[in-house]
């Protein structure tokens, strides 16, 4: 009997740790820690700003907070905190890596998967330039021989340097930090052009001064890009979890309010409104949910 009480107390002292070590990862610091960490932008509107309350808001962030709710849900948590890390083009992948932001809800092309994860798309959008429209230049060759500007560590300033490379187009490439700063240059005329992705373009052209100077180019350097939510690399267990809540959210009829709320109604601080439809390729791609970022799929 004595033996075979000792071998029930063993197999339960056992089992306790076994269970202990079944959430792994993202899910199980959560977990522990009984907070999320978001990583955050400050000025791309409308898909995560600071607001004139000094909160951050816009379309991105309306979907992370459904993926959070997910998480509460399948961590059968009553409470669950959400903390902020403002992150920037150049940071969000090394904060991303060594565990400060365990999302980033932003406006990150799925282009990075090599260092990254993404959850399934959603935004499609192309990258391309905007300029004064008296500078009259439209097509991607018209920039040969011209100051351009692109944001530091987006896929947007590769894409014009390998452009800028592979036309022999003597363009003279400058860096900034922020979208702000580079439309500013545009704005100065430090810069002909700006390159970014269309629909932060559109949202530069909406807030400044006056709108009718500046015009969105037809040229583009990519093909249809997918936004995803990024998350940590190999992290299956929270990858299902999140993928599974925006499965959820874009196949519903809440994603279209959410995202008329952001692209076809006036926003926040100043009430601009981007008049932006949804595209047919997003509704596709919100019929069938996918983190892949081949624009086949989207239907070009």
């Amino acid at each position: 009997m004595r033996c075979l009480t000792t071998a029930v107390v063993l197999a339960v002292a056992l089992a306790v740790p076994a269970h202990a070590e079944e959430l792994t990862g993202t899910l199980k610091k959560i977990k522990e820690t009984g907070a999320i960490t978001l990583g955050v932008r400050d000025s791309a509107v409308p898909f995560s700003y600071i607001d004139e309350k000094q909160k951050t808001i816009g379309y991105a962030i309306d979907i992370c907070m459904k993926i959070v709710e997910e998480i509460k849900v399948e961590l059968k948590l009553d409470k669950l905190a959400v903390n902020e890390n403002l992150v920037t083009s150049s940071s969000r992948i090394p904060l991303m890596a060594n565990g400060t932001i365990d999302l980033e809800c932003g406006s990150t092309t799925n282009k990075r998967q090599k260092q990254v994860w993404f959850t399934n798309t959603h935004f499609l959008t192309a990258s391309r330039f905007v300029s004064k429209k008296a500078s009259k230049l439209d097509q991607v060759d018209d920039l040969k021989g011209k100051a351009v500007v692109s944001v530091s560590g987006t896929t947007n300033i590769t894409q014009l340097n390998k452009a800028n490379a592979a036309r022999s187009l003597g363009i003279t490439v400058m860096n900034a930090k922020y979208v702000p700063e580079a439309f500013l240059m545009v704005e100065t005329d430090r810069a002909q052009a700006f390159v970014m992705d269309d629909i932060q373009l559109a949202a530069m052209i909406a807030s400044a001064k006056d709108p009718s100077l500046y015009a969105i180019s037809t040229g583009a350097f990519s093909d249809p890009e997918p936004y995803g939510i990024m998350l940590r690399k190999d992290d299956v267990p929270f990858k299902a979890v999140v993928d599974r809540a925006t499965a959820k959210l874009y196949k519903s009829p809440e994603i279209e309010k959410i995202y008329n709320k952001w692209f076809m109604e006036p926003v926040p601080p100043r009430g601009l409104n981007f008049h932006v439809p949804m595209p047919v390729s997003m509704k596709k791609s919100f019929e069938h949910p996918s983190d892949n970022p081949d624009p086949a799929s989207y239907g070009g």
